[in-house]
């Protein structure tokens, strides 16, 4: 989700650059001046990095909890569309026609695919932009962040999730012979010894595999087949070790319930995070275990989500509220009183006001950006930018999200 794209990101600015995986960033650098916001984007920050993300999750949860998006919301979000059928994660100016300087990628394709096709009406667009996806598909079935990039388990299985939501079969989209899922295959830790039942976000420069929770959270979704909303309910148990798709998420499940069970979340792996939670994977994790397991399997970092995420999610801004949301629904916990707060209406407050509830009117739609919504795609983000900046190259295409450094 919108904290999990770092590390996709920090591989393109490699590959691009020469520099090294994880350029030493003594610290978070302040934000810089945002540019002059379109009234119905989600959130006050700088857009730059994560624009389409953040709309997309923001749009996706409104329509989870039966909230009817502002039209101009969801006009923001079509028209950053190329004519390709790809998102750039922002587009200062939609009106100039994309072009091959216009870095797009396909985590903010397959979010947007997400959104629009939850909303419905936006068959046009969804279709184009999977027939895109679709065309940046790597020979072992899965995808990088980029057209050309080196396919990854978060963007294969956010990819997954915007084919799921169009009625695709991803075992049926295939390249070279092979499926997403046998791309994801390839990125799971075997069942036993280090990191069991874990994926990796991508091989190291040896080409081993290393743990990753918050790859393993996406990877759960991904092998499931599932995108990021999850009904309430729903569960696809398996025994662990089984072999097929559920298998693999059989066992992810288990390795985030072990990582999970110390301190009831995950930890961040950011530079200089020391001992710090990490709020926003952990949120992926309950809607993974949600989706293996059910809501009785993600109970305890639920209950820590509900005690806890407050500050993060009002500092964090719209994203972080969908994520939360996301994870209340998945486990048929009321976002309206989540920990004594009403996510739904935080959320709402960073954007353009919904449309009235049974109403197709968008009167009185007055962006009602909240004061407090000081970084609308997380904290993380200014790291992100200073790693850009530490690479020596501007970088047009990072989005918002945590450092997926191997972890254990």
């Amino acid at each position: 989700m919108n904290v999990r794209r770092s590390a996709a990101a920090l591989a393109a600015v490699t590959a691009l650059t020469g520099a090294a995986a994880a350029p030493a960033v003594a610290a978070s650098p302040s934000p810089s001046a945002s540019p002059t916001l379109p009234s119905g984007l989600y959130g006050s920050a700088d857009p730059t990095y994560d624009g389409v993300w953040r709309q997309s999750l923001a749009l996706l949860a409104q329509d989870t909890v039966g909230v009817k998006p502002a039209a101009r919301a969801v006009d923001w979000l079509t028209g950053q569309q190329c004519s390709n059928g790809a998102w750039a994660p922002f587009r200062v100016d939609p009106a100039l026609a994309c072009n091959a300087k216009t870095m797009v990628d396909t985590n903010s394709t397959a979010a947007a695919v997400q959104a629009l096709a939850a909303l419905g009406g936006h068959d046009d667009a969804t279709d184009r932009a999977v027939t895109w996806l679709k065309s940046a598909q790597n020979k072992d079935g899965g995808w990088g962040y980029t057209a050309t990039g080196a396919g990854d388990t978060n963007s294969t299985s956010v990819v997954i999730g915007a084919l799921t939501a169009v009625g695709e079969k991803p075992a049926d989209v295939r390249k070279g012979g092979h499926s997403p899922y046998d791309a994801l295959q390839q990125l799971a830790l075997p069942c036993d010894g280090a990191g069991a039942g874990a994926f990796a976000f991508q091989p190291d420069r040896e080409g081993k595999l290393v743990a990753n929770a918050d790859a393993t959270a996406a990877g759960v979704l991904g092998a499931l087949g599932k995108g990021m909303v999850v009904e309430p309910g729903e569960r696809a148990e398996v025994g662990e070790c089984e072999t097929g798709p559920k298998g693999l998420a059989a066992n992810g499940a288990a390795h985030l319930s072990q990582a999970l069970a110390k301190d009831g979340h995950l930890m961040s792996s950011l530079p200089g995070a020391t001992d710090q939670p990490d709020y926003g994977n952990t949120a992926d994790a309950v809607v993974a275990l949600a989706a293996q397991g059910g809501a009785e399997r993600a109970a305890e970092p639920l209950a820590w989500l509900e005690k806890n995420s407050a500050a993060w999610a009002k500092q964090s801004g719209p994203a972080a509220y969908a994520q939360l949301i996301l994870a209340a629904h998945a486990t048929g916990t009321n976002p309206r009183d989540f920990g004594g707060t009403d996510l739904v209406k935080q959320l709402n407050a960073t954007g353009p006001a919904p449309q009235p509830a049974a109403s197709k009117s968008t009167d009185g739609d007055a962006d009602s950006k909240a004061d407090s919504d000081s970084d609308g795609s997380g904290v993380s983000v200014w790291w992100m930018v200073g790693v850009g900046l530490a690479a020596g190259a501007g970088i047009g295409f990072l989005i918002s999200g945590r450092n997926k450094r191997q972890q254990p």
